[in-house]
């Protein structure tokens, strides 16, 4: 029971990141990434908040014996970059830029501006079944 209630805990308080940073507003993600127009800077910061405590664990992570709530750390081991890889990054940026939102903010969304996230949400469902019928590497 302590798993589930601290991914719930962990996910409220992501939302409420999102939520405060402006992060799940496609207009702000758009001025963001308008480098070349009327860019807004702002998001730099959230980005930083969100990096800097993530360098600190990975050079944390090698020191611990394990995680609090899992067994193991599952830390990827692959390191090359595949046609896959950037095909899929490169989709994910032109989401992105295009719609304003991705996966966390879309879901987010919902319950603000619910029909045009339900479209992107919709567009990211199906993108993540059709990817189901692509050959494996």
């Amino acid at each position: 029971m302590r798993a589930p209630l601290i991914a719930l805990l962990a996910g409220a308080l992501f939302g409420a990141g999102l939520a405060v940073s402006g992060m799940a507003d496609p207009a702000k993600v758009r001025g963001f990434l308008d480098i070349f127009g009327a860019w807004d800077p702002t998001l730099v910061f959230v980005m930083g908040g969100a990096i800097i405590p993530m360098a600190i664990a990975w050079r944390l992570v090698p020191k611990l014996d394990r995680p609090l709530l899992a067994p193991k750390f599952a830390i990827p081991t692959k390191r090359d970059l595949d046609p896959r890889l950037i095909t899929g990054s490169v989709l994910f940026g032109i989401g992105w830029g295009v719609g304003g939102l991705c996966p966390g903010p879309a879901l987010a969304d919902l319950a603000v501006e619910p029909v045009p996230a339900a479209l992107f949400v919709a567009a990211m469902l199906l993108g993540m079944w059709l990817h189901r019928f692509l050959p494996s590497p």
